[in-house]
């Protein structure tokens, strides 16, 4: 055998071992895979928090801090979330098992009073209110349920997104710099790509989503001081339109104070749209803008389309991760954008 025969001989054998193991390693991952990509994207979010825990305790070992830093965003974000899932998966059932039996009535005489409204409002446009309402429930059911239908498999995929925080935090830019070392591109590509990553996930993890939840429980507060039945479910599709551009909460908050309006409900129906305007309207030109101009590049429909489109793909893992893959695209397309520039001497 020539010495030219022998190099393709070993190469292929190199390569269909690399591909073989890697494969084997993928279906050793895939069980966990959602459990460690949402560890890496609380992680990165919440990196700021661990830097600061370190600078706040700079003589506590490293394992310390980051286990500090992982009991704080348990804290802080993981039981709300988990909490507020909960009450919309409860919310949604409720409904959705409600069409169909003697005590939908109520429900069903209540949509046909809406739909009196907006047919006041724009005569002659006919709704199904009542159907597409049971489709939304039944959209959150399908999907939140997956969190708390099987118990068992829940709390063990989140033991190892709790132990994948704990390391990442840990040991993160031992991590970044090994991927930098086997990335083909020059380092500092690499770490371009990394850094613009992170800020864009950040950015758009606690500007735009944030805000829309701080508006969707801001809406779920109002709607239930003036009465309203199942107003965390109403609370979570406000945060939805909180995404759309020129829609935001008034999706939710628009037909709830017509309705009040139109029940003779005056003072109720004032006083919600007061809060509208105050409450959810002043945290949208307030707190918005600040948190959304930190980094975030990102156009607010696109956003809109990656979170429902991660919803459906992923379910309510994707209501981050649509976002975060959205992001390293956009971050890939401006990179390329650089380089093609680059090579054509512009």
């Amino acid at each position: 055998m020539s010495e030219q025969s022998q190099k393709i001989v070993t190469e292929v054998f190199f390569f269909a071992l690399l591909i073989s193991s890697a494969y084997l390693v993928w279906k050793l991952l895939l069980p966990f895979l959602g459990a460690l990509a949402l560890a890496g994207i609380i992680v990165t979010i919440c990196y700021p928090l661990h830097s600061r825990i370190k600078k706040k305790f700079p003589k506590l070992r490293q394992s310390i801090v980051a286990a500090l830093s992982v009991i704080a965003v348990i804290i802080v974000v993981v039981l709300p979330l988990t909490f507020i899932s909960w009450l919309v998966l409860g919310e949604a059932v409720s409904i959705y098992s409600l069409y169909g039996n003697a005590d939908s009535t109520a429900i069903i005489d209540s949509i046909a009073n809406i739909e009196k409204i907006v047919q006041v409002v724009i005569p002659g446009y006919s709704i199904e209110m009542t159907d597409v309402i049971q489709k939304t429930a039944s959209f959150f059911v399908d999907h939140l349920v997956v969190i708390f239908a099987g118990t068992a498999s829940t709390l063990f995929l989140f033991f190892i997104a709790i132990i994948g925080m704990y390391y990442f935090f840990k040991d993160g830019k031992y991590f970044t710099d090994y991927l930098v070392r086997l990335s083909p591109l020059v380092d500092t590509e690499d770490v371009q790509i990394l850094h613009r990553l992170a800020v864009a996930v950040r950015s758009v993890a606690l500007g735009t989503i944030s805000v829309a939840i701080l508006q969707g429980i801001l809406t779920a507060v109002g709607l239930t001081l003036f009465g309203f039945e199942r107003s965390v479910l109403w609370g979570c599709l406000a945060a939805i339109g909180a995404l759309i551009p020129g829609v935001g909460t008034t999706i939710v908050l628009g037909p709830a104070v017509l309705y009040l309006v139109f029940t003779g409900s005056y003072l109720f129906a004032g006083l919600l749209l007061l809060w509208g305007m105050l409450a959810v309207g002043l945290l949208d030109n307030t707190i918005g803008p600040i948190l959304i101009g930190r980094g975030n590049n990102v156009h607010p429909f696109l956003i809109l389309i990656s979170v429902l489109g991660g919803i459906v793909q992923f379910g309510p893992l994707g209501f981050i991760l649509g976002p975060v893959i959205l992001s390293l695209f956009l971050v890939m397309v401006e990179l390329y954008h650089i380089h093609t520039k680059h090579f054509s001497g512009d």
